[in-house]
């Protein structure tokens, strides 16, 4: 029943045919148990296992290495090749794809835990009237129309419709699923409120929330998928997961390479077709199989292999400096989305603000001598730990506030005119709240506020232990006084009132809402000297107009009095609440944090837009919002903040104009903040979303990175790509920062292995272009990619983050990592390693003294050496010497090249290689690790390769080293000319360009 909210209980009781009295019948029960299902939350279909394993392999790359290395299995077997050798490229290729399979498949299986721990909130028993009779049965078992029994304690076991109160008051938590900072009050009347979301819905109590206050009867109008937390539950099962940008654009890089590897290997293997028949391939078919081997090597040497171990393992390093900075990532790809993000829709309650009320603002009557003088007091402190200052008007601490008469009382009725309890949790090291927020706030006040008579007091109590200090000041006043009677509140009065007894005096304290109080002192206390004096009209005036502006400010505003009874009275009626004197207001609020209001000026600073999002109502929201910046200097906030009815309301054209300028998003419930978040993403924006509620889960798992707080709900957390440990909007900006500067050493380190895989092709196309014998091997080709170029490429993740990367824009979603100027840079650079390493291999044949000195012609006619007379062996084509020359050459320049990326555009004299030791460490190792497949035997013949000699290494230094002075060139030209913005290649973009580019 949809509209149960807006019908009469009569109307809703005929509808499921239930007598109040008796309940469901069983055969009722049977009935309605098949027509609406049973309740629990359906079980989703899990993704089969051996699905999510074949997933991790649907990509092009990935599918050219798994036939690269099939072909070369295949190819060794059919030319009789046997050990080692012969298997290792296919195996190296091979593993490296089932271990970014199995970080793939970890990731998938725990998107789904969210799913299961949002079952938590549903709860186990409930009890229900049937056949007349009372009984506890397990919620499962609910059908709608059983009329059910609820009290303080009790989670909804459904959604039910309250039919009948058995308390003046009847209050509900429903923060998890509307995000609201106080509990709700609930009510029996029906709602005649037009597109109603939750928090209008007055009469309904949601499945999973909590009851805070009161008792009462309810007729279940939902079960299962047909509740509120149903709706949740069906909106993550049908969220599909986005695709990061740096994803996306590798994924574009990976179908751009895979046509140019295709192109480039055909166009190797039709080159030398005129090579097939030479006399040394032993037949035109073998020749076809052995070019047909080159171009496979040229495909292992074009697909960077270490690419998706580097990005991994750069995300994972910015993982743990994010976690230095409170923020938990559980998605690493989510470490570089925060880089690129344009709009942070930032839920207000815990984020914004403590999620903990707290008072702000007193107000008492200093004097009525010449007409009423008023008081303020301001008091600090935003959370409930019992730790904070009060301030008088001129901004003057207090250094003992219990000496001041109205703060005496003050304190005395917020301790004893209270059913709250607030403790210390060394678990979480908080201090935490039971009840409801407004009385566990005044609690605290009276721990601020202290005790009389010792001047000590301030140093005394902070020598407590923590557990101690929780309600110290609040024992005490609750053992000088007994409480006798309480008087609850009701709605009608807006009231509450308890009777203590005290020696020889008994008083009555009570506190509510202030129109109600105040009608009923006809007494107030003055500040200055304790004395009690008649509350005259001007003074009421002027209280009631103080009034008013705490509520101009949206604070929660209570006022406080007195009364003293005849000694030894044991019970309190309705009529003893009228002649009270009158001790103070006191204003509360969900105060922001104080380090929002630097951080919303930051991300205006970076191009970010904060919305913020909330269940609260409007006016709260915009105070809130003026008081952390987001509303600065501005009187009119139309445009900027929408109510979720104004926003629906609006026409579609205005819609898309609003989502452009919004800055505040009220009463908003779960489908809201999932509709804004795909709005945005509509309109090309990078969009982050944080809450911490379930309610928050559905728009948490549809943002391109969802962050949840490290205090709220587990559901929320599955749902989400990171998680605040300190619950602060202030770590988010932090955490934009340094995804912002790990994008920048992602870039730079795609480069780097780019440029260097360039420098393979090249070698292997100009080798086979020549006619010269094979420069490389592909296991040779696989160490250099593995790890001689994996080791630096890493160690570029620790890069140091520019001092300005909080003052660029956003950068564009369909920004290509490399295009333009960058893209011929680094073709100019992967150029000449590949002729270098080529220049190496045929340095050896024609000048090394080591080498046999052969002209050019001859070595580029080696394959018909055998049918020449010659002065040298044809062995000598077989030596090792040519290609560990070669190989050492590209190790060597890319070590240089290394260096090269230390920063994009200055020069090795600006930013030195000091700067990154990490770097200067891996090139060391890298160095060791190619020495010791030099110099140790078997390494040697495993990788094919052999010790070279002095005068060999001297020929690679000088080969290697000009790298550096072409890279310092071509920065000069990108720092001093411009080239880089002009330059424009128009179809060779290395990572194409996203239509939707803005």
């Amino acid at each position: 029943m949809e509209d149960a909210y807006a019908r009469s209980v009569s109307e809703v009781l005929d509808f499921f045919g239930v007598d109040p009295a008796k309940g469901l019948s069983d055969s009722q029960v049977d009935h309605h148990s098949r027509m609406f299902g049973r309740n629990v939350l359906p079980e989703e279909k899990r993704t089969p296992f051996w699905k999510l394993v074949l997933k991790q392999f649907d990509d092009l790359l990935v599918k050219i290495l798994i036939v690269a290395a099939i072909v070369s299995f295949v190819l060794a077997l059919a030319n009789g090749e046997t050990g080692l050798t012969a298997f290792l490229e296919p195996f190296v290729i091979l593993l490296i794809l089932a271990a970014n399979a199995a970080v793939g498949v970890i990731t998938e299986t725990n998107a789904e835990k969210a799913l299961e721990e949002l079952r938590a909130y549903q709860a186990n028993i409930a009890t229900v009237l049937r056949n007349g009779c009372f009984s506890i049965l397990p919620a499962s078992e609910l059908v709608p129309g059983d009329i059910v029994e609820v009290t303080v304690g009790c989670k909804l076991p459904a959604d039910l419709r309250v039919i009948e109160m058995s308390s003046n008051e009847f209050r509900v938590d429903q923060a998890i699923l509307t995000g609201e900072s106080c509990s709700v009050e609930k009510d029996v009347e029906c709602t005649s409120t037009t597109n109603a979301v939750y928090q209008d819905k007055k009469n309904i109590l949601f499945s999973g929330t909590d009851v805070v206050a009161g008792r009462g009867r309810a007729v279940v109008i939902g079960v299962g998928s047909n509740t509120a937390m149903g709706s949740i539950h069906d909106s993550m099962l049908h969220t599909d997961d986005e695709a990061t940008p740096l994803k996306k654009k590798l994924d574009e890089f990976g179908s751009f390479l895979a046509k140019v590897i295709a192109g480039i290997c055909v166009l190797v293997w039709v080159v030398n077709i005129g090579h097939f028949s030479d006399p040394s391939h032993g037949g035109f078919f073998k020749g076809a199989i052995h070019y047909f081997k080159i171009a496979v090597a040229l495909a292992v040497a074009a697909i960077p292999e270490g690419l998706p171990a580097v990005v991994t393992t750069c995300l994972a390093l910015g993982t743990k400096k994010m976690a230095r900075l409170n923020a938990i990532v559980r998605s690493l790809p989510s470490v570089e989305t925060l880089g690129c993000t344009t709009v942070i829709c930032s839920d207000k309650t815990g984020t914004l603000t403590t999620n903990m009320m707290s008072v702000s603002k007193i107000c008492v009557v200093q004097s009525a001598d010449h007409g009423p003088m008023i008081s303020e007091f301001n008091v600090s402190g935003t959370t409930y730990a019992p730790e904070g200052t009060v301030f008088d008007s001129n901004d003057q601490q207090l250094d003992c506030p219990a000496q001041s008469p109205c703060l005496h009382y003050l304190a005395m009725c917020s301790s004893l005119c209270n059913d709250s309890v607030l403790q210390y949790n060394p678990d979480k090291d908080s201090y935490e709240k039971i009840g409801e927020s407004t009385e566990v706030a005044l609690r605290v006040l009276a721990e601020k506020v202290g005790l009389p008579g010792f001047d000590s007091m301030p140093s005394a109590l902070n020598m407590l232990s923590k557990h101690e200090r929780a309600s110290y000041c609040n024992h005490y006043w609750e053992n000088q006084f007994k409480k006798v009677y309480v008087l609850e509140f009701t709605r009608d009065r807006k009231m509450m009132s308890v009777l203590c007894s005290h020696k020889q005096m008994d008083v009555m304290f009570s506190k509510g809402a202030p129109e109600s109080i105040i009608a009923r002192c006809t007494k107030l206390l003055c500040n200055s000297d304790g004395s009690v004096v008649p509350l005259t009209a001007a003074s009421r005036a002027e209280l009631e107009s103080r009034f008013a502006s705490f509520g101009d400010e949206t604070l929660r505003c209570l006022a406080l009095a007195f009364r003293t009874v005849p000694h030894g009275q044991q019970t309190i009626s309705y009529d003893n609440e009228n002649d009270l004197t009158f001790i103070g207001l006191v204003g509360m609020l969900d105060p922001p944090r104080k380090e929002v209001r630097d951080a919303m000026l930051a991300c205006m600073t970076a191009g970010i837009r904060v919305i913020v999002v909330t269940g609260d109502n409007k006016s709260t929201a915009e105070s809130i919002c003026k008081k952390i910046g987001a509303f600065d200097n501005l009187v009119d906030f139309s445009g900027l903040s929408y109510t979720a009815s104004e926003f629906e309301r609006l026409p579609a054209m205005q819609q898309t104009t609003a989502l452009q300028r919004m800055t505040l998003f009220s009463r908003v419930e779960p489908s809201h903040k999932r509709m804004l978040v795909e709005a945005l993403q509509n309109q090309n924006e990078v969009v982050a979303m944080t809450g911490d509620g379930v309610n928050d889960a559905p728009a948490l798992k549809k943002a391109d990175i969802g962050i949840a707080m490290g205090s709220g709900t587990a559901v929320a957390k599955s749902a989400s790509d990171m998680v605040l440990a300190d619950d602060n909007f202030a770590s988010i900006v932090a955490a934009v920062a340094e995804g912002r500067a790990i994008y920048n050493n992602t870039k730079q380190f795609i480069r780097y292995m780019i440029s260097s895989n360039i420098g393979e092709v090249v070698c292997i196309f100009v080798a086979a272009v020549l006619g010269i014998p094979d420069t490389l091997a592909p296991v040779q080709l696989l160490w250099v990619n593995l790890v001689t170029d994996g080791l630096p490429a890493t160690a570029i993740g620790f890069n140091k983050q520019d001092s300005d990367v909080m003052k660029a824009k956003p950068r564009k979603v369909g920004e290509a990592v490399v295009t333009g100027w960058l893209f011929f840079r680094y073709l100019v650079i992967g150029v000449y390693v590949g002729l270098a390493t080529v220049a190496g291999f045929i340095w050896w044949f024609i000048y090394s003294d080591g080498g046999p000195k052969l002209t050019y012609s001859e070595l580029m006619n080696f394959e018909t050496c055998a049918l020449r007379e010659t002065s040298y062996p044809c062995s000598i084509f077989e030596d090792r010497h040519p290609s560990t020359v070669a190989m050492t050459v590209l190790v060597v320049v890319e070590m240089f090249n290394a260096l090269n990326n230390l920063s994009e555009n200055q020069s090795l004299l600006v930013i030195t290689p000091r700067s990154n030791l990490w770097l200067v460490g891996s090139i060391i190792l890298t160095m060791v690790l190619h020495m010791l497949i030099l110099y140790v035997h078997p390494l040697a013949v495993l990788f094919s390769v052999t010790p070279l000699s002095w005068g060999e290494w001297t020929a690679v230094l000088y080969l290697s080293f000009p790298v550096i002075i072409i890279d310092e060139v071509l920065k000069f030209l990108s720092r001093n000319t411009g080239l880089r913005f002009r330059f424009r290649l128009r179809k060779m973009d290395l990572l194409p360009k996203d239509r939707r580019d803005r």
